[in-house]
């Protein structure tokens, strides 16, 4: 107790207060969890200013991050939104919703991480989490899952910012423009080199099937909602696979219920189902209408009136 009131004394509070963070830099960097964790809890409750927790909050959210505690990161992004709200600064604003991004896209929430990423690409500024072409390659990726074709246009296609960085990663450059374009052919080829970088990406690399996949299904999707009919020899043509592979995917993605269409193995005819969107939506009203009257009469037999 004696030391460290000297040290208050001698130094001050804030150059105590950095000292503190320094040493939980220097454990968070030899990988000492456990004792990162503890330096920054002692850390936090000498901090009283909301900029400087902020900044505490985000360093344990990089520290679950590396140690895929997903936990600690919900735990301490939920503690950063609360002191957002109590008056954080635009620039603590922004990287949240980067850390939040990045967190989403870890565990497979492409919209949410697409939704956070775009809206800070003008503004980034979390160069501790990634370098700024991490960042947009990430967004990309994102974007490219789960953005309608008319919001691709306008926040990837003919985002400013994103077309400024472009000429330094040509692979998502071309990523972008096949699929855009319905250069299928180019798509699957561009589609298979960013496989590779999924598969090297640390955060990625767990979802790198699943994406592929997806990405599979809406390239098949975008073809079939500008015909009513089409041959299964044209679509193989078109997106540079034999007749036999595509035959095969088709199958497996309308047996699952991926893609709304039927294959005439006879006539060779992959025929388009359109979908009635109010149909499907009557049909989700219905059933959770029904989902919500069992509920009420469950409770009705506990609940007595």
């Amino acid at each position: 107790y004696g030391k460290q009131w000297y040290q208050r004394r001698v130094r001050g509070e804030s150059e105590v207060r950095e000292a503190m963070v320094k040493k939980c830099e220097y454990l968070t960097c030899i990988g000492d969890k456990e004792g990162a964790l503890k330096m920054l809890k002692e850390t936090l409750d000498k901090t009283t200013t909301t900029g400087h927790k902020l900044d505490l909050h985000f360093h344990l959210i990089r520290l679950g991050l590396f140690f895929s505690d997903n936990k600690l990161i919900t735990v301490n992004l939920d503690k950063a939104k609360e002191l957002i709200e109590l008056g954080g600064d635009w620039d603590r604003r922004n990287r949240l919703k980067v850390y939040t991004g990045f967190y989403a896209m870890s565990v497979r929430n492409f919209k949410d991480a697409a939704s956070n990423f775009l809206d800070t690409v003008s503004t980034f500024t979390s160069y501790e989490l990634m370098t700024y072409l991490c960042f947009i390659k990430y967004a990309i990726t994102a974007a490219m899952l789960t953005l309608d074709r008319q919001e691709l246009t306008k926040k990837v296609v003919n985002g400013s910012d994103i077309n400024e960085v472009l000429h330094d990663i040509p692979l998502f450059r071309k990523y972008i423009d096949s699929l855009y374009n319905a250069q299928y052919a180019e798509f699957f080829v561009a589609l298979a080199e960013i496989e590779h970088f999924l598969k090297k990406d640390r955060m990625l690399a767990k979802h790198a099937s699943y994406y592929v996949r997806e990405m599979r299904v809406r390239s098949y999707s975008q073809l079939l909602e500008s015909y009513s009919n089409l041959t299964v020899n044209y679509m193989a043509n078109s997106f540079g696979v034999s007749e036999k592979f595509i035959d095969k995917e088709l199958s497996r993605f309308i047996a699952a219920g991926a893609l709304n269409a039927k294959i005439d193995k006879v006539g060779g005819i992959v025929q388009a189902n359109k979908p009635d969107k109010k149909n499907a939506q009557y049909q989700a009203v219905i059933k959770q209408g029904d989902i919500l009257l069992n509920r009420i009469q469950k409770l009705s037999r506990v609940i007595t009136i």
